[in-house]
C-alpha cells in the first residue's frame, strides 16, 4: 500500500482535513477505474501532471481535442491545486474551475482555468478550457 499523499490535495471529511493518499484518491483512476464526476477527473489529471503520467492525460482527453503526443514540462514543480467550482451543465457535461500552481525555472505560475468535460460511455473526458 502506498501512503504517499495525493498530489491533488483532496482531504477526508472524517477525520476532517486529513489528506487522502494517492491510492485512496486518484490512484484508482490512473489504474483504469472511471472517475465518477468531472471534478474527480480534473483532480486525477492534475495528479497525472505531477507524476508525469502522459499516457493517462492522453487517455482522458476527448478525441476531438486530444493531441497526437504530449511532452510534459519536466522543469515544472507542481505546488498545489484548488478547485473553485464544479458545475454540472447537462446530463453528460460539466465544468470545473480550478487554479493550479507550479514553479518553472524559479518563477511562480498560476494557471486559472474553466475546463469543460463530457461523459461518453460512462467515462468523463476533458474537452478543453478557457484561461481566466
Amino acid at each position: 500500500m502506498n501512503l504517499t499523499p495525493c498530489p491533488c490535495g483532496r482531504t477526508n471529511t472524517k477525520p476532517k482535513g486529513e489528506v487522502l493518499t494517492f491510492d485512496a484518491c486518484c490512484g484508482p483512476y490512473h489504474a483504469g477505474l472511471a472517475a465518477p464526476d468531472a471534478e474527480c477527473l480534473m483532480r486525477s489529471r492534475y495528479s497525472a501532471f505531477v507524476r508525469g503520467n502522459a499516457p493517462y492525460l492522453l487517455a482522458t482527453w476527448h478525441a476531438s481535442q486530444r493531441p497526437a503526443t504530449l511532452a510534459l514540462d519536466t522543469a515544472a514543480r507542481w505546488l498545489g491545486l484548488e478547485i473553485k467550482q464544479h458545475r454540472v451543465t447537462g446530463t453528460d457535461t460539466a465544468e470545473v474551475e480550478f487554479v493550479a500552481r507550479f514553479r518553472r525555472s524559479g518563477k511562480a505560475v498560476r494557471q486559472h482555468e474553466r475546463s469543460r468535460f463530457v461523459r461518453e460511455d460512462g467515462r468523463w473526458l476533458y474537452v478543453d478550457g478557457d484561461a481566466l
